[in-house]
C-alpha cells in the first residue's frame, strides 16, 4: 500500500495478470494427456506434415496392361507407407485443373517427402508429378488408417 492506504497499480496490475495465466494453464476440456503423448501433438493438438498434391504429369501412360500395372504398384505403395506409418492419409481428387490425388506424409521434412513420394511408380513413369508443402495439422491425422481399417468393409 502507498501513503493513502492503496494497494499500488503494478502490484495490482500483477496479480491480474498471474491470475490469468493461472487460468489458461488449465488444460481444455476433455484432453487426453496420454494420447497427445502419443499421437506427438503439440500443446494444440496439432503437429507438422507434409502435404503432397499430386498432379498430371508430362508423360502420362496410355490405357492397357501397363498403365494398370503402374496404379497398381501405386495403390501397393500407399498401403506400404501407410503401414511404415509414413502416409496418414491419401485420397483422389476430382482432376479439375490436373490436380488428381493427395498424401500427407508423417514427416515435416520435405527431403525426406520427396524420397519417400519417389518411391511411388505414377511419379517415376512420370504420369503424376508432386507439389510439396509442410502442413500443420491436427495430430489426429495420425489415427486415421488404424480407424480406417475398423471402419471399412471391404480392402481396396
Amino acid at each position: 500500500m502507498n501513503r493513502s492506504g492503496t494497494v499500488r497499480p503494478l502490484l495490482l496490475a500483477g496479480l491480474v495478470a498471474l491470475a490469468g495465466a493461472s487460468a489458461m494453464a488449465q488444460d481444455a476440456p476433455g484432453y487426453d494427456a496420454a494420447l497427445a503423448g502419443k499421437l506427438g501433438a503439440d500443446d494444440y493438438g496439432m503437429a507438422r506434415y507434409v502435404l503432397v498434391i499430386l498432379r498430371s504429369g508430362p508423360t502420362p501412360m496410355p490405357k492397357g496392361e501397363a498403365r494398370d500395372a503402374m496404379f497398381q504398384g501405386h495403390f501397393a505403395n500407399i498401403t506400404r507407407l501407410a503401414e511404415e506409418g509414413k502416409l496418414v492419409l491419401a485420397g483422389p481428387l476430382d482432376g479439375v485443373d490436373g490436380r488428381r490425388g493427395i498424401f500427407v506424409l508423417d514427416t515435416a521434412d520435405l527431403e525426406e517427402a520427396r524420397a519417400l513420394v519417389a518411391t511411388d511408380p505414377v511419379i517415376a513413369e512420370g504420369e503424376m508429378v508432386a507439389d510439396l508443402h509442410v502442413y500443420y495439422g491436427s495430430a489426429a491425422l495420425r489415427m486415421v488408417n488404424e480407424t480406417h481399417q475398423r471402419i471399412a468393409r471391404k480392402a481396396f
